[in-house]
């Protein structure tokens, strides 16, 4: 018979509060053009995107991070020091060790909390809500701060027609808590590994060690080109049109919610044709808000939902207790899905 005690936390996990940070600089398509052969028309009308958010030196994923998650606690009225840990998802950050988690909660103010790292891509913050779901149900932390943050202008290929056009930057956090009610559904997750090809990053790190630089390739100006992310966009959109309608609607019925029993549908913001595909199989009514914070803010990774949540928030398309599904798809082939009840 075992001796070891049970875990004992709360009863149940929700969101408490929600925060977000976009950079001060605002790129419309006309600089993307400058770069790539194309059109204001042809990025409008395959995207959806008319213009993202680009950081400068300052605005780095820590301190893009730091800014989310303080609003996330604001809102939520909960002070840090009560924060037992923190998760943040990115692909973005280029130190390999330590995780950059560890920064934010020091600055943040913590009480030594946990703090981790994960890379799960697009599907970032689905996983790591998940996570932190977990933690506060199993005891291990009362409250979790859950951050998804990128610079993918760092890894943005600017001479790439296919992707130059769909990448901006930015964070958003999310407190979780515990709650008397079931405030996050199962989630429905997973990957595609053998798929993984499809999104990748274009040169392996390894590639720089001394030696290889002949073999990297160049810039029209000659000059050794950054890993950046490149995908093959029509299998991508074939995927997350056809297989993650199909994970959505298994996030619904794991909740127990019903199509006309959703107040919104806040996506990963890849791409405004794969949200309204998504939309439309899924036979969401028209009373359901949609997010389509991909116009403005471009595709932010994991960064994504929690800045459209904010997004929705703000400006009253979506309220405090409205049900939620969420579902983050990308790079691995990972996905996530979720039915949450909105701070």
């Amino acid at each position: 018979m075992s001796k070891i005690k049970p875990s004992k936390g709360a009863p149940y996990a929700r969101i408490l509060g929600v925060g977000g940070y976009r950079p001060a600089r605002i790129v419309p398509n006309e600089v993307i053009l400058e770069t790539i052969d194309s059109s204001d028309e042809w990025i409008r009308s395959r995207s959806g995107i008319q213009t993202r958010h680009w950081a400068n030196d300052e605005e780095t994923v820590s301190a893009m991070s730091l800014e989310a998650a303080g609003k996330a606690l604001a809102a939520a009225g909960i002070a840090a020091e009560q924060v037992g840990a923190v998760v943040v998802s990115t692909v973005s950050h280029f130190e390999q060790t330590p995780a950059v988690a560890t920064e934010i909660a020091a600055k943040l103010g913590t009480d030594k909390a946990a703090a981790f790292d994960i890379s799960a891509g697009c599907a970032g913050f689905g996983y790591a809500l998940t996570l932190a779901k977990g933690m506060v149900v199993e005891g291990s932390a009362e409250y979790v701060v859950v951050i998804g943050v990128e610079r993918l202008s760092d890894l943005t290929d600017l001479e790439d027609r296919a992707t130059a056009f769909l990448f901006g930057d930015g964070a958003g956090a999310v407190v979780v808590g515990p709650s008397d009610e079931p405030g996050i559904g199962p989630t429905v997750w997973g990957s595609e590994g053998d798929k993984s090809g499809v999104i990748k990053q274009t040169v392996s790190w390894n590639r720089f060690r001394v030696g290889d630089l002949d073999e990297l390739p160049l810039d029209s100006a000659g000059r050794v080109k950054f890993p950046a992310i490149t995908q093959e966009g029509q299998t991508v959109f074939r995927w997350a049109v056809f297989e993650m309608a199909k994970v959505a609607q298994q996030a619904l019925d794991a909740a127990g919610i019903a199509p006309d029993e959703l107040d919104a549908f806040i996506p990963h913001q890849a791409n405004e044709r794969i949200i309204d595909s998504l939309f439309k199989t899924l036979k969401l009514p028209e009373t359901v808000t949609v997010a389509r914070d991909v116009r403005t803010t471009g595709n932010t990774s994991a960064a994504s939902i929690p800045l459209a949540m904010e997004r929705l928030m703000e400006t009253g398309e979506a309220k405090s207790g409205d049900t939620a599904l969420v579902i983050g798809f990308g790079a691995g082939l990972a996905y996530a899905a979720t039915v949450v009840t909105l701070p």
